[in-house]
């Protein structure tokens, strides 16, 4: 199920570039648009009120971004994502997690601590019904917040960027049952909670260095998951 279409009757060519990206890359992440599937220009522009010419430019961009390939003859096609080939964008993650708090660090304002607040409310909302696609929401949610904890514009487009590329696994891995989602969100809510905290006392290096451990604690289970299901399937097999 996609999400709904943004209205975009009102806004100014850039704002409509922003919210077109924005929402194909949601619908990449939320694998609606499932890897391997084949993008039409055509049904996107006239689904979004478009012409081709400014889709194609949010196309080229989710390509350079890794989302997108384009294919001789064939045409625009959704990339896939593979814990293992991905290990060094994981691991690249993990750094530039550690600088947010180092590099321009933020004093968090009274609106930063009030939407981490939500985020744990919603977190907790979610331990009790488990749902991976809210899960997904909120997990991309978590992270647009998190890039407010530093003001270095440079640093927050390239987390961005890679945190993108790798989102999908964790969606892909809930689906073919390689980790457990109640554990995840567990585990997740545990991670909001201490982030919370670390805002509140307005230290900014302590919840750069939380986020960066979880991005490894993260790599680390689906990747040993994902191992342990290979050598599960091939003794079965």
């Amino acid at each position: 199920m996609t999400t709904p279409i943004p209205d975009m009757s009102d806004a100014s060519a850039r704002d409509r570039f922003e919210r077109l990206h924005h929402e194909i890359r949601n619908r990449i992440c939320l694998l609606d648009y499932a890897p391997g599937s084949r993008l039409s220009e055509t049904a996107l522009a006239e689904e979004f009120g478009v012409s081709r010419t400014p889709l194609r430019r949010v196309l080229v961009r989710l390509e350079c971004e890794g989302l997108l390939r384009s294919v001789q003859g064939v045409g625009t096609i959704v990339t896939d994502a593979d814990i293992n080939e991905l290990e060094q964008t994981y691991r690249l993650r993990m750094e530039l997690a550690g600088l947010a708090g180092r590099l321009s660090p933020t004093r968090p304002s009274a609106e930063l601590v009030a939407e981490f607040r939500d985020l744990a409310e919603r977190a907790r909302s979610l331990t009790d019904a488990p749902e991976p696609r809210s899960f997904a929401e909120l997990n991309m949610a978590f992270f647009q917040a998190l890039l407010k904890i530093t003001d270095n514009l440079a640093l927050r487009e390239v987390s961005e960027r890679l945190y993108f590329q790798t989102t999908r696994i964790w969606l892909q891995s809930v689906f073919a049952s390689i980790i457990d989602l109640n554990e995840e969100i567990r585990i997740f809510g545990g991670e909001v909670e201490e982030i919370l905290a670390a805002v509140e006392l307005g230290d900014m290096e302590a919840v750069a260095l939380i986020q960066r451990a979880h991005i490894s604690m993260s790599f680390t289970r689906m990747r040993s998951a994902a191992r342990a299901l290979g050598v599960h399937e091939s003794r079965a097999g």
